[in-house]
């Protein structure tokens, strides 16, 4: 009897201990359950509970801008190559050995700079030479001429022969194209003394020199510096043929403006203006060949360099923009976070076509003068209060600014 009891007893001891453990994986479940629910309760869940008061969940700051009607540019973007305006490459023009350079490699030369010296001592003996001979063979024209004209004389009074005076005056006359092709004989010599001196051509910015002083040059030999002219300077690009009627029509119309962003140079874009589409479409590609000018003062655009260039066709006047950092993309495309007018939010889809100067232009999904938040969106959900930590007037100067340098301007701007 006494070993039933005891074995009665211990079972009721481990039917105990499994029943209170049991009850407590139930109670942590239910805990835990509650408490999963009670985070991922949507926001209006919240707020409902706010009302019923529950404990009030802080608003979420934000910076907001208003949604506006301008005038935006369409424009084309595309990869420029700066080319110069002139390109020359200087070579002798007669043979000899080259004395001096009198430039400095890649140092900007003005129209008529002296750049080579090449020896002249051969020409100015041929000058000398020529010289000569146009003395003397004026002298035997001037003798032969005075001849002739006595024996025109003597066969007008009847006692020179025809044959005679025919004679002389060919003498004459031949004397006389002589002393002419002497003459021709000089400026030739004149000239290849004054090759012996090479100046710029055109302003521009010299290469590196290609012959050093002391080599023996040849006449159209290679060249001897390549001379690029940059003042002004061209800018060539292509775009898709689909822009071409555009192109064309507005070109009609005027100027098309043109503008370049340097690499890795903080200066403003440079402005030019078309001035050239190509006469055929390049079939490999399907884009057109265009070209700009600019005057380039500040010489920031270099031959040779890649650049990105905008082409602003025409404007489209009354369209709905937005800050571009007011677009997120979401689950369902791009969507923007509207304020309402009791202080919480909406997910609003948007349709955008382009981004210009920092704005988004919006084609459908928004109306001017709503609100929209371009910061902090991150930690929004549909329904939740928001805490506006700026007037829209900060936000709107200017549109491409981003929130947080304005936020850093105007801190800086209490300070």
């Amino acid at each position: 009897m006494d070993m039933c009891h005891e074995r009665s007893t211990f079972s009721k001891a481990r039917r105990c201990e499994r029943w209170i453990a049991a009850s407590a994986l139930l109670v942590a479940f239910g805990c835990l359950t509650s408490g999963c629910e009670q985070q991922g309760r949507p926001a209006q869940q919240q707020a409902q509970g706010r009302k019923q008061g529950g404990p009030a969940v802080p608003a979420v700051p934000v910076v907001v801008d208003k949604v506006t009607l301008r005038t935006v540019p369409i424009e084309v973007t595309a990869i420029g190559n700066v080319e110069s305006y002139s390109t020359v490459s200087v070579k002798a023009q007669v043979a000899g050995q080259l004395l001096e350079a009198r430039f400095e490699q890649g140092a900007f030369v003005s129209k008529g700079q002296v750049l080579f010296k090449i020896d002249e001592g051969p020409f100015q003996v041929d000058l000398e030479r020529a010289q000569a001979a146009l003395n003397r063979d004026k002298v035997v024209a001037a003798n032969n001429r005075v001849d002739a004209d006595r024996y025109k004389k003597l066969f007008a009074e009847g006692i020179a022969a025809a044959q005679q005076v025919n004679a002389f005056v060919s003498a004459a006359d031949a004397s006389d194209a002589l002393a002419k092709s002497d003459e021709a004989a000089v400026r030739a010599a004149e000239l290849n003394l004054g090759y012996c001196t090479i100046t710029a051509p055109i302003d521009g910015y010299t290469g590196s020199l290609m012959v050093q002083p002391g080599n023996l040059v040849r006449a159209s030999d290679v060249a001897m510096v390549v001379i690029n002219q940059i003042n002004p300077i061209y800018v060539n690009f292509t775009v898709p043929q689909s822009y071409l009627p555009e192109v064309k029509r507005n070109m009609a119309k005027g100027k098309l403006p043109v503008t370049v962003a340097v690499p890795n140079d903080a200066g403003p874009p440079e402005q030019g203006v078309l001035v050239f589409v190509d006469n055929a479409v390049d079939a490999a590609t399907g884009t057109i060949r265009l070209r700009a000018t600019f005057q380039n003062s500040r010489d920031r655009l270099w031959p040779g360099l890649f650049v990105s260039a905008v082409l602003r066709l025409s404007e489209q006047p009354n369209t709905t923009v937005v800050p571009a950092q007011a677009v997120t993309t979401g689950a369902d495309g791009q969507i923007v976070y509207v304020v309402k007018s009791d202080g919480t939010v909406e997910s609003r889809r948007v349709v955008t076509s382009r981004t210009v100067e920092g704005a988004a232009v919006i084609e459908q999904g928004l109306r001017a003068g709503e609100t929209v938040v371009v910061d902090g969106q991150l930690r929004l959900v549909p329904g939740s209060r928001v805490d506006i930590k700026n007037s829209v007037t900060e936000a709107r100067v200017p549109m491409n600014e981003t929130a947080y340098s304005r936020q850093a301007r105007q801190e800086a701007q209490r300070r």
